[in-house]
């Protein structure tokens, strides 16, 4: 199965650090803010508002629009996809030269860039005041936010959990709930988990396709409060060489590997087809997400799957809060409309929907019980939102997304070769150099 999502093939939104920085640097906004808390605003406005869309994610929002479409007539959307690799350098070119969109619809991990360059339009009344404020993904806003300032609203989730095979846990005699507490408790189950004369093995990464691994590997950090990032935007430092769970999450990883746990294919997977041994029925835990997972799985493993929230090494638990958020970039031409059609997004009828395009709601009162009936399987973040986490930095892509960066280096060197404590090293000192020139 081929994955074609920028999040988990890892195709870095543009090239270098310096290259981001210098694609950046010149679009500080001097366009006018949208005021937010005029009388009227949102509330019975008029005309076009133009989207722009990510291109992995152009089916949903299209679907959404002909739904708004069918609501009302007063407001049109345009929307415009934009491919994934050129959605950085096309706004930032877009907000120099003074023509932006009403609306663009981003991957969340990216929101800080231009958030951080005062960008976009401040949304902190307006969203104050949605009645189900509380109940929006915590992590989504955190991305869209400085402070106590929002930015921007969540449109929709993509989580990565640990998605198991309960039919090999029974066969095993390994209980799943038991096993799956904690990195270690992993250590012991994944042995009797894996049985090679039948060809089945423990647990499956992409080994070489650093955008996926990022994106499954990270949250165990982030279950027990660990970060690669320390202090906030702009004096941001690196965290590697002394960050114990880091080291115990890449040991733990060396022993899987080394002690044969997991398939060989592990060593040169760069996604392309990733899961595609886990819906085999081969592979007793898989983490990745809800699209790739129960989307394409025959009707007959539907029973057979149980998703777990990531486990840190020693406890504690975590997801990345992947998806997109919505942002209005100040010189919206409407926005007013543009919120109107913010809302309409965020609504409980279209958040429902969200499964069938392979997503997650970002909204935790979703989790109905006639929701849980259609999608017994995308519930478990909507009754974890709260551990759901994405860091807040402007060096995300080069750092973890990009094939050269200093995450997929680390990783390799450290369960490949087994020199933990170089691949350690030699992180800290590329990213400390990565965080300088971002950070410029």
């Amino acid at each position: 199965m081929e994955i074609s999502r920028r999040r988990l093939l890892g195709l870095a939104g543009a090239g270098t650090a310096a290259t981001i920085a210098g694609i950046l640097s010149g679009c500080s906004s001097t366009l006018p803010e949208a005021d937010v808390g005029a009388a009227g605003f949102g509330a019975r406005a008029r005309g076009t508002v133009s989207v722009w869309s990510r291109s992995a994610t152009q089916t949903g929002m299209q679907s959404i629009i002909d739904r708004f479409h069918k609501a009302q007539s007063a407001i049109r959307v345009e929307l415009t996809p934009v491919l994934d690799g050129q959605y950085v350098t096309k706004l930032a070119t877009a907000i120099r030269g003074g023509e932006v969109p009403d609306l663009v619809d981003m991957d969340d991990i990216n929101s800080s860039l231009f958030i951080y360059r005062n960008t976009f339009t401040d949304l902190t009344e307006v969203v104050n005041r949605l009645p189900y404020r509380d109940k929006l993904s915590p992590g989504h806003l955190g991305l869209a936010s400085i402070g106590d300032r929002i930015y921007g609203v969540p449109f929709l989730a993509d989580n990565s959990l640990l998605w198991l095979n309960t039919e090999l846990f029974e066969k095993a005699g390994v209980d799943p709930d038991a096993a799956t507490q904690s990195l270690e408790t992993l250590a012991d189950a994944l042995p009797r988990l894996t049985s090679k004369k039948d060809g089945v093995y423990s647990w499956s990464f992409p080994g070489n396709g650093q955008g996926a691994l990022g994106f499954t590997f990270l949250p165990h950090i982030w279950a027990q409060k660990g970060d690669f990032f320390k202090g906030k935007i702009g004096s941001q430092t690196a965290f590697i060489t002394d960050n114990d769970v880091l080291r115990k999450t890449l040991e733990f990883f060396r022993q899987m590997w080394k002690s044969g746990w997991a398939p060989p294919s592990c060593y040169s997977d760069a996604a392309t087809h990733w899961g595609s041994d886990f819906l085999a029925g081969k592979i007793a835990i898989f983490p990745a997400n809800y699209a790739t997972v129960v989307t394409p799985a025959p009707k007959s493993m539907l029973p057979k799957l149980k998703p777990i929230v990531i486990p840190g090494p020693t406890g504690g638990r975590s997801f990345f809060d992947g998806g997109d958020n919505l942002c209005m970039p100040r010189g919206a031409k409407n926005p007013s409309a543009a919120w109107e059609f913010m809302k309409f997004t965020l609504e409980s009828a279209q958040q429902q929907n969200m499964p069938a395009g392979g997503y997650t709601p970002i909204r935790s009162d979703v989790d109905t019980a006639s929701f849980r009936t259609q999608y017994p399987l995308d519930t478990t973040p909507l009754q974890n939102l709260d551990l759901g986490y994405a860091p807040q930095t402007l060096a995300y892509n080069v750092a973890i997304n990009q094939a050269d960066g200093p995450f997929l280096a680390m990783f390799r060197r450290a369960v490949f070769d087994g020199d933990v404590d170089g691949a350690l090293e030699e992180g800290q000192t590329t990213l400390e150099r990565l965080l300088k020139e971002t950070q410029a």
